[in-house]
């Protein structure tokens, strides 16, 4: 029953956050038919706001589970938000083995996971140091990744465009785990995404 309140819960929601994001920030969706509509598949997007995670939630089209710092507890309204959307809580700098466990087990089971290489808000216009967190996913279950550029949402640019680029294969480096193969397959996620937002 609780489950079925939860589900009931998840769509009302959606409804919700895709009727906001459609009347303010006018969402523009491009190249959503690049997701699979069935199996494992990881998608990785750039990270500007607060509304990423939900505005990727509500177009993609797939029952999705991210990646989120879990600091977001302490906000009722994004703890909230990651109960009803089954958010897979990790705490920032730390390779918390239970999140890597849960996260491989979605992309097992054929769901999808979203995360944002950047690992904070604006994080390369800040200087961070991009996460090899996609890669490691990636390689070790074989899944394919979606880069997803997000654009717009600012003062002066109201109008948010998000676009979902081709499928990126990186079957043929499934298992590998050198830092070497891990920062190629990140920078090519992260170039993507990157000549998304352009």
């Amino acid at each position: 029953m609780k489950k079925i309140l939860k589900t009931i819960g998840r769509g009302i929601v959606k409804g919700a956050i895709y009727a906001y994001c459609k009347i303010v920030y006018r969402a523009k969706v491009i190249g959503k038919n690049n997701i699979p509509k069935k199996g494992q598949v990881i998608i990785c997007g750039n990270h500007k706001s607060f509304l990423d995670p939900p505005l990727i939630e509500v177009t993609c089209g797939r029952y999705t589970r991210f990646l989120a710092k879990e600091e977001l507890t302490k906000s009722k309204f994004l703890a909230f938000l990651g109960h009803v959307f089954d958010a897979i809580l990790v705490k920032r700098d730390s390779k918390e083995i239970n999140a890597i466990k849960e996260s491989l087990k979605t992309l097992k089971n054929g769901y999808c996971l979203a995360l944002f290489p950047e690992g904070t808000r604006n994080g390369l216009a800040k200087g961070e140091q991009v996460k090899d967190g996609a890669a490691f996913f990636a390689l070790r279950s074989g899944a394919p990744v979606i880069p997803c550029g997000i654009k717009g949402g600012e003062k002066g640019n109201w109008k948010v465009t998000i676009t979902y680029g081709k499928p990126l294969d990186f079957s043929e480096y499934k298992g590998a785990k050198d830092k070497e193969t891990l920062d190629k397959v990140t920078k090519e996620i992260m170039d993507k995404i990157i000549d998304l937002t352009k």
